[in-house]
């Protein structure tokens, strides 16, 4: 299935500038199958294998994205479709190339050069063809991972419609070249180009080929998602889970008892979902046997990649501990998942579920929205922080990303807004939020919501049970919750029931409201008087 490796050679390096870079004294390792990089990762001291045959990566300074030094080249066309701002920052193109040039220089002088060629998108109508360089066999492994491995044929014949240049070893010095700090990663989408410099860490490949995606497909009528989806055994139920990190969107979607399509980037197209990706990328912060058993058998197998986990003396990975980071995950092929679908396509979603993690307390475990509520709620992509999991939290703090992945959106909100709201109401989807943080008061005072429940509940929307239940209206956001769930307590289902103190869950649920409208604010220029129905009621 794979294609052998090519040494010392420029084939196909010309598309992004390497052809007339001196690269004779580098070996540039073309498509290794994981056993191969296993052994230049290992040879190279990027990685060490665990007891159980994985792969411990540790990633320096950056165990998690650095936002704030990415950017978007501010040009023509892209331009006049971009949603500039804090999230997606300008920079020049004259900054870009001096950097382009930089990286160039750089992995002309590496000792190795790793290309990976893939596909981002299982549905080959809209899949798009992607290369990424690297300089470190981790990052060839981590893709070989995560996007849609292409066969020995298509590799032969593989043109990129965009390439990833990663040159993490290479420090930007911003009193020369310009730049805000040392890392600096640049997305050009005229020159179909980015470009990553002073990080190791693998998300900035995946989640800069994700941002390309956002941005392409709506233009071809396709709504792009940051969410995992399921089906049952037959395929003839889908259902997909948006979600913010920690709020169980990789572990909800892993049910044993149906299909996983995939766990974090799929498309909507006329046709059903479909994967971008080939793999999964977990948090494995505090993972267990026992409450995500699929997702844990994955790390004791060959080609996993066990990230900023410490490991035992005897190379046993402790997932309790934190010393390097609170976002330690693990990376491995969607196929290590028993029950994972074989195509990564869907058909059209029957339930369509928002998650969050309310660290105040307030929202119900599970509710149905309106199609104006899932509007509103969507461009909100509400959940919480709590204290310990960011330097200076010390108690909750409201966190709202658009769509529910505003890092990786480049249009403006609204415009995936409407795509979802037309997929949902052309296929009588079903929209549910469920709040899988706290009950019975705010964290620190009440407790996390047991996942035996929410699996539950979202069992009883995904089959059924809930359409022909009772609802009733809670009086601050005017969402619609369930009356009785089987297996259930029904005190639990009402968020002011679980509460010692009414008053203090009235004074908290008045709070969190208002914390919406500030939010909302920024979008209410372009939002419809629909969209805007759908908030607050206080």
């Amino acid at each position: 299935m794979y294609a052998k490796p090519h040494v010392n050679s420029d084939v196909g390096l010309e598309e992004v500038g390497l052809r007339s870079a001196d690269i004779k004294n580098v070996h540039i390792h073309w498509n290794l199958n994981p056993s191969e990089l296993y052994e230049h990762a290992i040879r190279n001291n990027e990685a060490e294998l665990t007891k159980d045959g994985a792969i411990r990566v540790l990633t320096g300074q950056y165990t998690g994205r650095s936002p704030n030094d990415k950017y978007f080249v501010q040009q023509s066309p892209s331009e006049s479709k971009i949603w500039w701002g804090d999230i997606n920052q300008a920079t020049t193109a004259q900054l870009f190339d001096h950097m382009h040039g930089k990286v160039l220089d750089h992995l002309s002088h590496a000792r190795n050069l790793y290309v990976h060629d893939a596909f981002c998108g299982a549905d080959k109508t809209y899949r798009m063809p992607i290369r990424v360089i690297s300089e470190v066999a981790y990052h060839a492994l981590f893709s070989w991972n995560m996007f849609v491995r292409a066969t020995l044929e298509e590799q032969s014949e593989h043109l990129p419609d965009f390439t990833v240049l990663a040159a993490p070893t290479l420090i930007a010095r911003p009193d020369v070249d310009g730049t805000r700090t040392g890392t600096f990663i640049g997305v050009n989408i005229e020159k179909k180009l980015i470009i990553i410099v002073g990080t190791l860490y693998s998300g900035e490949v995946k989640k800069g080929i994700f941002s390309i995606m956002n941005y392409l497909l709506p233009q071809k009528g396709v709504m792009p998602m940051h969410c995992s989806a399921n089906s049952s055994e037959d395929g003839s139920n889908s259902a997909v889970f948006f979600g913010l990190s920690g709020t169980g969107k990789t572990t909800l979607s892993a049910d044993p008892n149906r299909i996983l399509i995939g766990d974090d980037e799929h498309g909507w197209s006329d046709d059903g979902i479909f994967n971008f990706e080939g793999g999964c990328y977990a948090k494995t912060i505090n993972l267990s046997e026992e409450s995500e058993p699929l997702i844990y058998a994955t790390t004791k197998m060959f080609g996993t990649i066990l990230e900023n986990v410490p490991l035992l003396e005897d190379r046993t990975p402790d997932f309790d501990d934190t010393r390097y980071t609170q976002n330690t995950r693990c990376s491995y092929p969607l196929h290590y998942i028993p029950n994972a679908s074989d195509t990564g396509v869907g058909g059209h979603p029957d339930n369509v579920i928002f998650l969050t993690a309310d660290a105040f307390g307030v929202l119900p475990p599970i509710s149905k929205l309106s199609p104006e509520q899932a509007m509103y709620h969507f461009i909100s992509g509400y959940t919480a922080k709590v204290a310990g999991t960011e330097r200076g939290v010390t108690e909750p703090q409201a966190t709202f990303s658009a769509c529910f992945g505003a890092p990786f959106m480049p249009l403006h909100p609204t415009v995936y807004a409407k795509l979802l709201a037309e997929r949902i109401k052309k296929h009588s989807a079903a929209v549910w939020l469920v709040n899988t943080g706290w009950t019975g008061g705010a964290y620190g005072t009440g407790s996390r919501m047991k996942l035996s429940y929410t699996r539950r509940m979202i069992n009883a929307a995904l089959n059924g049970d809930l359409d022909n239940v009772e609802f009733e209206e809670e009086p601050f956001f005017g969402l619609m919750i369930p009356t009785h769930i089987q297996g259930v307590p029904d005190d639990v289902l009402r968020p002011r029931a679980t509460w010692a103190d009414v008053g203090a869950y009235d004074e908290k649920a008045q709070q969190l409201a208002q914390m919406f409208k500030q939010n909302f604010a920024q979008f209410a220029n372009q939002a419809s008087d629909d969209i805007l129905a759908g908030g607050p009621k206080v």
